[in-house]
Formats: structure tokens, sequence, C-alpha cells
């Protein structure tokens, strides 16, 4: 059910677009007598502002919209001159379908306009052939889309909060929970869920490919744990006295609130490199320390708490440096390590083309979303042109409109649709023949059966948006030329046929939606993820002079994740109730955990200061092929292929000495990660089950 604030947004919308349409149906149609005109005048602000949820406030949308209006033009134009043969109209629809909704890729403005534009081509493509009338044509769509920026900015949407703003908030917030007792746990955390971009209005979400868009997005994630680990070491008190860490959390306070002034100001940048030198300094104390006496070495409570402090450390310097490049657009200091900030020094037009090509693969949503829409609009355009339906303009537009991912989303639309529409029909049908050719009633009634229209349709569902917009084409095409009842037999037998060719694509190709593809791309993130821990392993156990281990590979985990995040974000809107036990959210957290683990580990990790001795070597690099032999099993259960059930070999206890701490915390962090994400794929027991399966029994690591 609708909220207040929702409703409210609705009916200022409903009211746009309907007095945009009327400002320029009317003056057109009665005025000038120019009825093409009229026509596209009416079409454009109903298919920009109605059909096309274009994100964002008043001055967004009209951004928007001012930047569409030339492609609107050209794709107006396209669809005149391929209205000549039906073969020509469907390979340009093929063509214009896939462009226009592989542009989600974009992020959430070009997919909102999408749908518009999609629309200026299907009314310029259908018959008659009429390319005499291109001017009209034209000059009507521009006037259209004209008077709805004008309202918009007129009765423009309350702006909601930049995603800067949120992330200065978040940062200031860290600012405080980094000073003991400064904010309490559930605080900091409902703060770090505040920037998750499903809580941000798609207007707001940094989800283009340029550098600012991608550091504002890393730079929410890295907040965001930064957050949680704030939260996590508020929670676990300090085992005895350590001022390196308390010195060190004053400098992570600092940055905090400089970065957050530095996103709200665009002055006053926090000190390059000093959080950087800051940690090498603590690592150095840590390690003076760790190599001292044995009576004189810190507890290991003490270092475990230090590993804490250091991975929260470096979560804050990537926020630093995210703010840098979102602030300034490229990065005024090199971003280290350049691996993890591979779009720092890239040009837009490169990033832009890695986005492209990184989606062209049927493991995108968006590929296969864009391959079905345009499948779907060519097969209905085909069908309209070869049987010359009446207004087979309705057939695409049912397509369009009704279709979703899934193909149950797709049959459940239908239905309410075709009811709506046979109500609607009703309604049109009576109210023709009791009119009759009264052109006058007809436009008495058009304006405010728009605005009850398209107020009451999004607000009571799909049915009733379809019989209301149903008397709205009744109503408008009844002053363009003389009809009879048969045009509400038209618009039915249209919808239901695009709704027929719908159900059709969505049975045919990718009937599950991203059902499938996200339990795969999630199994392929953590197998690809998993390969990092080895070498990560590794590269802490050589000796603190010897020579260090070549950084990973992490940009092949990065690319799935983009992928993963994609897939379980369209599942999400899916199924938002369905599958609730398993704990996709975890997995993230796990590949987010291995990549940047792999990165800051080798250049902070705590070294044995003579190497690992081999009891500790051996115990690491068990480990970590259990934790990697874990992985595979959760993926292969992800996809359900067969595997092997394993135990952790890794012994009780602690590990032998000397190890890494930091080495041993993160192993242990990723294994209870792997047990939370195991324990929600396995299905609860039934009453005549025993408590545990001996099979599925395993010890995790310790720690």
């Amino acid at each position: 059910m609708p909220t207040g604030q929702e409703r409210a947004t609705i009916v200022r919308r409903a009211v746009r677009v309907a007095v945009a349409a009327s400002a320029g149906f009317y003056p057109l149609l009665y005025g000038a007598g120019l009825p093409v005109m009229a026509l596209y005048a009416l079409f454009a602000p109903i298919a920009v502002g109605l059909l096309s949820p274009v994100p964002g406030s008043g001055r967004q949308r009209v951004s928007v919209m001012l930047r569409a209006l030339p492609p609107a033009l050209v794709l107006a134009t396209l669809g005149t001159l391929l209205a000549v043969q039906t073969w020509a109209a469907v390979g340009g629809m093929l063509a214009v379908g896939f462009v226009l909704a592989f542009a989600a890729v974009g992020g959430p403005r070009p997919a909102g306009v999408a749908p518009g534009l999609q629309l200026f081509y299907i009314l310029a493509c259908f018959p008659p052939y009429a390319p005499g009338t291109l001017g009209q044509r034209l000059a009507g769509l521009t006037l259209g889309v004209l008077a709805l920026a004008a309202c918009e900015l007129l009765l423009p949407d309350p702006p909601a909060a930049s995603y800067p703003e949120r992330l200065a908030r978040a940062l200031g917030e860290a600012a405080r929970g980094a000073v003991p007792g400064g904010v309490p746990p559930q605080k900091l955390r409902e703060a770090g869920a505040r920037l998750r971009l499903a809580s941000v209005p798609p207007a707001e979400r940094p989800a283009g490919a340029g550098r600012t868009d991608r550091a504002l997005e890393q730079g929410g994630r890295a907040v965001r744990r930064l957050l949680d680990q704030l939260a996590t070491l508020a929670e676990t008190p300090p085992a005895g006295p350590d001022p390196a860490s308390a010195a060190l959390l004053d400098r992570v306070s600092e940055l905090c609130a400089t970065c957050a002034r530095f996103l709200r100001a665009g002055t006053g940048p926090p000190v390059a490199g000093a959080l950087e030198a800051a940690m090498r300094d603590f690592q150095a104390e840590r390690v003076r320390l760790a190599s001292g006496p044995p009576g004189e070495r810190p507890p290991v409570e003490v270092l475990r708490r230090q590993s804490q402090v250091l991975a929260l450390a470096e979560s804050a310097r990537m926020a630093e440096i995210t703010t840098d490049i979102a602030v300034h657009g490229h990065p005024t200091e090199p971003a280290v390590p350049r691996r993890l900030f591979w779009y720092a020094e890239l040009s837009t037009p490169r990033l832009w083309a890695r986005r492209v090509t990184g989606n062209v693969t049927f493991r995108s949503v968006l590929f296969q979303n864009a391959l079905r829409t345009a499948l779907g609009l060519a097969a209905a355009r085909a069908v309209a042109g070869s049987l010359d339906l009446s207004h087979g303009f309705w057939v695409l537009l049912a397509v369009l409109t009704l279709g979703r991912t899934t193909a149950g989303a797709t049959w459940r639309a239908v239905r309410l649709a075709v009811a709506g529409n046979a109500a609607g029909a009703l309604v049109a049908g009576a109210l023709l023949i009791g009119l009759g050719p009264h052109t006058d009633a007809y436009a008495a009634l058009l304006a405010p059966v728009m605005l009850v229209a398209f107020a009451l349709g999004p607000l009571l569902g799909i049915a009733y948006a379809q019989g209301l917009f149903t008397l709205v084409v009744a109503t408008a095409f009844a002053q363009i030329e003389p009809v009879t009842w048969r045009l509400s037999e038209a618009r039915m037998i249209d919808v239901v046929t695009g709704s027929v060719i719908g159900l059709l694509c969505g049975l045919l190709a990718w009937p599950a939606g991203a059902r499938r593809e996200v339990h795969r791309a999630m199994a392929e993130l953590l197998r690809v993820c998993a390969e990092l821990v080895p070498v990560t392993a590794q590269a802490l156990l050589t000796p603190a002079d010897g020579s260090r281990t070549a950084g990973p590979r992490t940009l092949p985990g990065v690319h799935r994740l983009r992928l993963a995040e994609a897939a379980y974000a369209q599942y999400r809107t899916e199924a938002p109730g369905e599958d609730t036990r398993t704990d996709w959210h975890a997995m993230l957290i796990a590949a987010n955990h291995m990549l940047l683990g792999a990165h800051w580990l080798p250049r902070f990790g705590l070294r044995p200061e003579a190497g690992a001795s081999a009891p500790a070597a051996a115990w690491a690099q068990a480990t970590a092929e259990e934790l990697v032999a874990e992985t595979d099993r959760i993926a292969a259960e992800l996809t359900g292929a067969p595997a092997p059930v394993r135990r952790w070999t890794a012994p009780d206890g602690p590990p032998p000495t000397p190890l890494s701490v930091d080495l041993e915390v993160w192993m242990t962090s990723l294994a209870h990660q792997l047990t939370r994400i195991d324990s929600s794929l396995t299905p609860p027991p039934g009453p005549d089950a025993s408590p545990v399966t001996p099979s599925r029994r395993r010890t995790a690591p310790p720690g």
C-alpha cells in the first residue's frame, strides 16, 4: 500500500502529465487544426512522464527529458521512414528495442527514460506511411516534452538527499563512533544500512560508469564496512592497555570528520597519506612489541584487537581515497593499491566501454532483459503488421508495459491487465454509443479522465490502470476521427495479442528471471574470490625481510562481484517475499572480505620476524585449502552440482606460533561467514529428523 508521501508523488505526477498533455492537444487540434501534431503533443507527456519512470527531483527529470529530446526526434524520424515496409519496421524495432533496453547499464536515469524513447519509435513505425507528416510529428513531440518540462519546474517533487550528503552523514557517524562510547553499536550499523543502494532513491544512486560515480559507490561500501567494524570493536572491550590502538582510532576519527566536511564543501581535504603513515607507524610498533622478549610481548587478545583496529583504519583510508576521487573527479595523489582503484586513471569513454563490454554476456541479467525485450517487441511488430491489426501500436505497448523479468510475474500482470481492459472496453463502448459524434463532449471529458486515470491507476494497480487508460484512449481518438464502439474492441484484441506475445517471450527466454542467474553468479563469485585465500596466506607466511609475493589479481573477482550484485538486485525485486532463508547478502560480504583482505594484508599484515614456524605454516596452508574447499562445496550446492561432503581438518585450539595474527583473524572471520552461508542453504530439520546430521557436521577453524 503506498505511503502518504508516495501517494502525494503519484498525484503530483498525474497533474503534471494531464496538464502538459492538455496544453498541447487542445490548441493544436481545435485552434490550429493539426490532428497529427496534436496526437504527438498528447502522447509525448504520457510516454515520458507516465510510462517512463524517470527518477529524481523536478530539475533532475527536466535535465533528463531535455537530453532525451534529440534521441526522441531521431527515433520518431526513423520510425516514420521505416514504416514503409513491415520487415523494415521489424528490423528497426529489434535494434532500437535492444539498444534502449540495454541502456540500463548506464544507471536508473537511462533505464527510466528508455521506455518513453521506445514508444516514440513504436508510434511512428506503424501505418500509415506518411513521411510528409514528419514535420508535424516532430513538432508535436517537441511541444509535448517541453510542456511537461515546464510542468516539472512549476510543480516539482521535493528533492532527496544526494548520495555525497548521505556519505558525509555516515562519515560523521563514523567519526563519533571511533571515540570509545561515542555511538552505540546498533546505531552504527543502522547508519551503514542507510548507505545501501536499495535504501537510496534511484536518482541518487551512484550507478554510472564514470570515475565520480564509481568512487562514490566504492566509498559507500568502504564506509559501510567501517561502521560495521566500529560496531564490532565496540562490542568487544579491550583486554588490556593499548595506547597504540587508541591513537590510531583518534586519527581515524579525525580523518572521517575531515572527509565529511570535504564532501559537503569541496574544500579542506585531509592531508594525503597521513593516515597511511600512521598505519605504518602503528604496524612498526606492533612488530617491535611482538618481537620483544616473551615476557614483554602483548597478550594475543591485544594483538587480535589491534588487527581489528588496523583493518578498520584501512577501510577509512579507502574512504579517504574515494572521497578525493569523487570530489575532484580524479585522484590528486596516486590511489594505492592501483588494482583496487583501477578506474581512477582511466578516461570516461574507456570506463563506459568496460561497463558495456562487461555486460555483453549471457550471464548478465541486463543483457538478458534487453534481448528478451527486443525479441518481444520485434515479434509484436511483425504480428501486428502481418495481421494488419487496427491500432497495432497497442500490441507493442502491451508487450512493453506488461512484460516482466519472470514468466510468472508476466502472467500475473497479463491476467490483471486483460481483466482491466475488458472492464474499460465495456465502459468506453457504452460511452461512445451514448455520446455518439459529439466531439465537444469528448473534449470536456478528456482532461478530467486523464487526471483520474493517471492518479488512480498507479494507486489501485494494473487492472485499474489499464481500464482507465482505455477510457483515455477512447476520449482522445474520438476527437481526432470518427470512431465507434469497435475502437474498444480493437484495443482489447491488441492488448490480448500483445499479452500473448509477451507471455511466450517470457516462457522461452529466461522464464525464471534472475533466480537461476543469482545462484550461478554467486557461485562463480565465491569460486573466483576463494582463489585469493591461499595466495594471501602465502604472502603473510614469508619472513619480514624476505621477498614478498606479487599482489593478487583481483580484477576478475571485482567483475564477478558486479554481475552478482546486478543479479541479486533484480532477484530481490522479483521475489521480495520468497527464499528468505538463503543469505545472499552474506555471500556478497564474504566475497568482499576475501577481495579486501587480499589487498591490505600483504601490505600491512603482521608477519613473524623470522617467518612462520613449520607447524604454523602447515596450519595456515591447511586452513586456507579447507576454506577454498568449503567455498567450492557451497558454490556447487548453489548450482545444484554434485559435491562431496567436506569437513574441516584444522586442529582445535589456537594455531601454532609464530603465525601472523592478522592472517589468523582474517581466516577465522571468513570461516564464520562461510558457516553462516552454509546454514542458510541447509533446510531446517523436520520434526522426525535428528538434531545433527553426522555427514554435515564439521568444526570451524579455531578462533
